[in-house]
């Protein structure tokens, strides 16, 4: 009887020497076995959170060419490896079964999507951009040259940078004419 209670933790720590508890008297020989996730990784990755402006640190665990776990990068002075959980869900972004892995597209009118490779889409994109904007361009106010477009706008991400964010605005200002460029962390 005595032998199936030293089983128990807490008979354990009352018994043995670790009273307080933060050694021997909480191990089993299950948690002894008990190896890190990250312990196989092939390489670690220095990586930043994609969802908010904060862009926590983050470690990306690489095995066999494929991630295996993302985690907060405790080095990190601003985030000390802490993640939010949309942060700390990051693995599911990369490597979750509802991922995309091409591009989608519904026709206008359409009901079922289609997929579509990279290039046709993005060619699309250009002509529908470069379309509105030959569409929508005012090349003066007033008798004062505008030279732009208020048809299309931009909204930046938040983990860009202000030098990112300085050369999105110029490029999108100067070399489309857009007035409607913002960053997501404004908001």
């Amino acid at each position: 009887m005595l032998k199936a209670l030293d089983r128990w933790p807490l008979v354990r720590q009352l018994l043995g020497t670790d009273r307080l508890g933060r050694g021997a008297a909480v191990k089993s020989r299950r948690s002894e076995q008990l190896r890190a996730r990250t312990a196989e990784a092939d390489e670690v990755i220095k990586s930043v959170c994609p969802y908010c402006a904060v862009g926590c640190a983050q470690n990306v665990y690489v095995q066999d060419g494929k991630v295996t776990q993302i985690e907060g990068d405790p080095d990190a002075p601003h985030s000390r490896g802490r993640l939010c959980p949309k942060g700390a869900a990051t693995l599911q972004l990369t490597t979750g079964d509802a991922r995309e892995h091409g591009v989608l597209y519904r026709r206008p009118g359409g009901s079922d999507w289609e997929e579509l490779d990279l290039e046709t889409a993005m060619d699309m994109v250009a002509e529908r951009i470069w379309e509105t904007r030959r569409r929508t361009w005012i090349p003066t106010i007033a008798g004062h040259r505008a030279n732009h477009t208020t048809a299309i706008a931009h909204l930046g991400g938040a983990t860009l940078d202000n030098e990112e964010n300085y050369l999105i605005k110029k490029r999108f200002t100067a070399g489309l004419g857009m007035v409607a460029v913002s960053t997501q962390a404004r908001i």
